[in-house]
């Protein structure tokens, strides 16, 4: 697998409530994983610790087969991007934005290609003067957009996407589906993904793979006759 999370566990730490039992789970090259699940049930606290943005409290991570350390992190978040509903975006025009990793100690070894940028935002419906947009003009949708691009451009290996269109129109959305397609089909590198979604029509669109939560457990929703056991939680 690309990723594999043996038996990790998150708690909360004021109340130590356990808010993700120890969960197994393998991501392969290619897997296209959905996830849905009622509110509250842990779906980000599993995104989030999968993508070692939050401390375990069990278990460990492996990437390609080597457990991640302290050290490996920062590579590992560059590979294993995670996309959030809510998007953080900083002052000044959509390119600044994008721009910014690039400023960051794990990125210093790529520069900002414009040329692709562009074409990114191409792909998802904008036009060329997306990218000298202010950032404080842009909608909910254009905004999830921007963050989008800003993650692609760097090339990741998998994504895990946190409701990435929860609140936004249904052209945004598209937008962002498309974008995510294109991506799977960019390059030779091993692609795979995990979307979080409410909306069963998503799921099933964007996935082949459905798992539910709940209460912090997660579960194989539906399997096909040759469902390898071994990705089953």
């Amino acid at each position: 697998p690309i990723v594999d999370a043996e038996d990790i566990t998150r708690r909360d730490p004021l109340s130590g409530q356990m808010l993700l039992q120890p969960t197994r789970f393998a991501l392969y090259a290619g897997d296209r994983v959905a996830i849905t699940g009622p509110s509250g049930s842990g779906k980000s606290v599993f995104l989030r610790a999968f993508a070692l943005l939050d401390p375990l409290d069990g278990g460990r991570m492996a990437w390609h087969g080597k457990r991640v350390g302290r050290a490996a992190i920062p590579r590992y978040r560059r590979n294993v991007a995670y996309i959030r509903q809510r998007p953080a975006i900083i002052d000044g025009s959509v390119e600044d934005n994008l721009r910014y990793p690039f400023s960051l100690k794990a990125y210093r070894d790529v520069s900002f290609d414009r040329a692709r940028a562009a074409s990114l935002a191409l792909q998802a419906g904008r036009g060329a003067d997306f990218l000298d947009k202010r950032a404080s003009d842009l909608s909910g949708g254009e905004a999830q957009i921007a963050a989008l691009i800003r993650v692609l451009q760097l090339s990741p290996e998998v994504l895990l996407l946190d409701e990435p269109t929860a609140s936004l129109d249904p052209e945004s959305s598209h937008a962002i589906e498309g974008l995510i397609e294109a991506w799977f089909n960019a390059d030779d590198k091993p692609h795979a993904s995990v979307w979080v979604s409410h909306d069963p029509a998503q799921a099933k669109r964007m996935s082949e793979r459905h798992l539910t939560m709940r209460a912090g457990v997660l579960a194989e929703a539906a399997r096909s006759p040759n469902a390898d056991e071994e990705r089953t939680q």
